[in-house]
């Protein structure tokens, strides 16, 4: 099964993005690929390595083709697709919250 949807992350699928995009993907008990949506099967990757999903240099606003195969393959896209198609606060992806130096130990 496959879906294609736009990545909403300021970032892409750069550092945290990306690093999430994997942990989720490994969490089922399925095979699933990324591409950008244009690049056909031969730009497909596996969504389980770092390296492939960060060296796609999508940035956000790209559309990006999700595959998925296995017995988890259906909860596998929706939660890769979910992840993708929501916005990243960069704040909380740094750590940080903009909150006053009053607060710093």
């Amino acid at each position: 099964m496959e879906r294609t949807v736009t990545v909403e992350p300021e970032a892409g699928l750069h550092a945290r993005p990306a690093s999430k995009l994997v942990q989720t993907a490994n969490r089922f008990d399925a095979d699933v690929s990324i591409g950008r949506a244009d690049d056909g099967d031969d730009g497909l990757v596996r969504a389980d390595s770092m390296l492939s999903v960060s060296g796609l240099n999508v940035e956000h606003g790209e559309s990006v083709r999700v595959v998925a195969d296995g017995p988890d393959a259906e909860a596998a896209l929706d939660a890769v697709c979910d992840l993708l198609t929501s916005p990243v606060e960069e704040a909380d992806e740094a750590g940080t919250d903009g909150g006053d130096a009053e607060d710093a130990p």
